[in-house]
């Protein structure tokens, strides 16, 4: 059973969306570009809420 102080660490496409500020549209784009890591279940789209915080502090994870 999960601890009620324990964080969910994988987020949905709507809740990274609104984590960061943007539209649903945009988390998906940074997604295909690689800019935002991402992992699929089936269809959905799931992201690893430290990997998201690590990118809000210190940019993309795309290569140059």
């Amino acid at each position: 059973m999960e601890s009620k102080n324990m964080e969910t660490v994988i987020m949905t496409v709507d809740e990274v969306a609104e984590y960061l500020k943007l539209s649903k549209i945009t988390v998906y784009k940074l997604t295909q570009k690689g800019e935002i890591p991402g992992f699929r279940i089936g269809s959905s789209w799931r992201y690893n809420r430290e990997l998201i915080d690590e990118i809000a502090r210190v940019g993309t994870r795309k290569s140059a």
